[in-house]
């Protein structure tokens, strides 16, 4: 069997004396999207914190990428290995163009040497072409190809969540974590992240989402994980998990 891109073993953070996550278990194959749903508070958001290493996971905690742990290493190191994420709040920099965005989201995949990058050398120059390539057809593709001069700012909120979807996407990544791409979007650019999610999938891209639109986690996933406070309660297909008692109960509430 092949090795799974994202193994999670015996998961756990404690804050004092509140146990956020509860040794939570499951990997994530490469191809793969996979759906992460529970009520507020149930530790999805932790758990994203902790892949990403944006807090510290407490013993007996494991956590690898093809094979690699990544104990001791923090966001950038992590990033480096090709994991990158999404957040609920909209992280742009709304003074530069759409274009600019997306270049600031490969910089730390370029050289990091200064000299070079002050001498402008030809492999500085070539990074730069071909993230300016690779920019222009993510705007093509997620349809925001006549905004790529417009400042981030000057979009509307669905568009910024195509930008920040296009700049997770931008360093090409192994595996992309999602924290609730469609929320509080409307149903036309709902439809267009759906789309662009499996358009990547079939391009070979991993993805793990956290989302409470029901509709777009049973339309998308191949697998949805749930928690409820701090545990995992259920794992399966989307059409096992939605039949589900524990999970109806749960989450669902019918």
């Amino acid at each position: 069997m092949d090795q799974p891109l994202l193994r999670i073993e015996r998961l756990t953070k404690r804050f004092g004396g509140v146990l956020a996550l509860n040794d939570v278990s499951f990997s994530v194959r490469k191809g793969d999207v996979v759906g992460l749903i529970g009520p507020n508070g149930s530790g999805k958001t932790t758990l994203f914190h902790c892949i990403t290493g944006f807090l510290e996971p407490d013993p007996p905690s494991h956590v690898e990428v093809m094979g690699e742990s990544i104990k001791g290493k923090g966001p950038d190191g992590i990033a480096l290995m090709g994991i990158v994420r999404t957040f609920q709040e909209l992280r742009v920099f709304r003074r530069l163009s759409v274009i600019e965005n997306l270049l600031m989201s490969a910089q730390q995949y370029q050289e990091d040497k200064i000299v070079p990058r002050f001498l402008n050398t030809g492999v500085i120059r070539a990074h730069e072409a071909r993230a300016k390539e690779r920019a222009r057809e993510l705007l093509e593709l997620l349809n925001l190809s006549s905004s790529a001069g417009k400042t981030a700012g000057s979009l509307s909120f669905g568009q910024r969540k195509l930008l920040s979807l296009a700049s997770a996407l931008m360093p090409d990544p192994q595996l992309i974590l999602l924290d609730e791409p469609v929320a509080a979007v409307n149903p036309v650019l709902i439809d267009k992240i759906k789309e662009f999610i499996l358009d990547m999938k079939c391009a070979g891209k991993t993805f793990l989402l956290i989302e409470h639109n029901m509709g777009v986690v049973l339309d998308i996933c191949d697998r949805i994980v749930v928690l409820d406070h701090g545990e995992r309660i259920a794992e399966g297909a989307p059409q096992v998990i939605r039949t589900d008692p524990r999970v109806i109960d749960a989450y669902f509430g019918t």
